[in-house]
């Protein structure tokens, strides 16, 4: 059984329920209704031409085309990343990318043709959901892990300079901050398996229940899409750092004020 159809009186009464935080910004001076409804504005309308591009690409059903639309998420996660991350774009975005290119479409191949077994590993109604949810959840981790990493040697850049100088080589003076900032980035996924299905029902297992799919098909898919999430979310964190030492620092151990947006 579908799930039923929402109504345009429905969306309105949804809508509705921004009156509730609009009227505590208010109150409380908080100065968020602007950005409230702008988002919510913003949300709407990208959703809906999304609809509409998904539905045609649903039909089409093309792999090329579904490979490039991916490329295009993963362009746009890996711009959103450094922009959040306060780091230039000119000498991190390509190999960010690359890594995300290469760590996503790797994992969706496996997931598609080992895990479920599709016939057609590039079929849009799996290969560009599987591959939103990945990336989308990935992307905060690595927004945390970047950017604590890169706080890091800024805070602490005496005593990482202090290692140099008693001779430790540059990757040996910067991995007690990437252990730090990979468990920082990391916990709140694991956080999130860890309750799962005693604190909160995921989307996708409750979408599918939603869709008429038995619970027990929704929870297979849940727990495999979890761990897809968590491998993929470890690969591209730990990837970004490893690229962030590499083009961060100078041949002396340095690290690069330049890569800074406000330097």
């Amino acid at each position: 059984m579908a799930a039923n159809d929402i109504s345009m009186l429905g969306l309105l009464f949804c809508f509705m329920l921004l009156l509730i935080p609009v009227g505590i910004s208010h109150y409380l001076k908080l100065q968020l209704i602007g950005q409230t409804l702008e988002s919510t504005f913003r949300m709407a309308v990208q959703l809906t031409l999304v609809g509409f591009f998904l539905t045609f690409v649903f039909d089409l059903n093309s792999a090329v085309l579904n490979i490039a639309w991916v490329m295009v998420m993963v362009m746009v996660a890996s711009h959103t990343v450094l922009k959040n991350a306060e780091l230039k774009m000119q000498s991190l975005i390509a190999p960010l990318a690359i890594s995300f290119a290469i760590t996503n479409l790797g994992m969706l191949l496996y997931f598609n043709g080992l895990i479920i077994d599709l016939k057609d590993v590039f079929e849009a109604r799996y290969f560009i959901p599987i591959a939103g949810m990945v990336l989308g959840n990935s992307l905060r981790t690595n927004i945390v892990g970047i950017n604590d990493f890169s706080g890091q040697i800024q805070r602490n850049e005496n005593r990482y300079l202090s290692r140099l100088s008693l001779g430790a080589e540059k990757y040996e003076a910067l991995m007690p901050y990437m252990r730090k900032s990979l468990r920082n980035a990391l916990k709140p996924t694991l956080a999130d398996m860890a309750t799962i299905g005693i604190v909160f029902l995921p989307g996708m297992m409750t979408g599918q229940i939603l869709g008429g799919s038995s619970p027990l098909l929704a929870i297979e898919y849940q727990i495999t899409i979890m761990i897809a999430i968590y491998v993929t979310t470890v690969m591209n964190v730990v990837l970004g750092i490893l690229i962030l030492m590499y083009r961060g620092f100078d041949e002396y151990g340095m690290f690069k004020r330049s890569m800074l947006k406000k330097e």
